[in-house]
């Protein structure tokens, strides 16, 4: 979005309605989610590709965060301090110029024994969910809903 020039005074008839492209981002945010969850229904997570650069992302992701334990419950106040916003730039910058929407916001669960709901998700950048959840992926975290939804 465009102001104009530095100093130039905002015209409000011609600003974006901040409230309406928070609402877009709201919906986005909750479709990645809806569609990532039919997938895991309709399909093993473990079989499951999200990236065409999956193997990259899981070796990386291992050696950049080794201590992350994918069957734990993310601590949201570690990974959004300041040391953890630090380490997850820099992993996420790797990605910026190789995956779409690198950096957009979506919706994680915060423990892959859960569902999403209110108090299991957290909010987290598109390569913050590709690293966790293709870890999750790989060790069978997942498989869990396929096979609740094909009770």
């Amino acid at each position: 979005m465009s102001l104009g020039p530095a100093g130039a005074s905002l015209n409000p008839d011609q600003a974006e309605n901040f409230e309406d492209m928070e609402k877009q981002f709201a919906v986005k945010a909750v479709q990645h989610m809806t569609t990532y969850w039919a997938i895991l229904e309709k399909m093993k997570g473990s079989q499951l590709r999200l990236t065409k650069m999956d193997d990259e992302i899981y070796e990386h992701f291992k050696e950049a965060f080794p201590e992350f334990d994918p069957k734990e419950t993310i601590d949201e106040n570690q990974m959004k301090s300041k040391e953890g916003k630090e380490r997850w730039r820099e992993f996420m910058m790797t990605y910026e110029k190789k995956i779409d929407d690198y950096n957009f916001g979506t919706m994680l669960r915060a423990n892959p024994k859960f569902e999403y709901g209110e108090k299991e998700t957290i909010f987290a950048m598109r390569m913050q969910f590709y690293a966790i959840e293709i870890a999750r992926n790989r060790q069978g975290l997942n498989d869990w809903i396929y096979e609740k939804a094909h009770t």
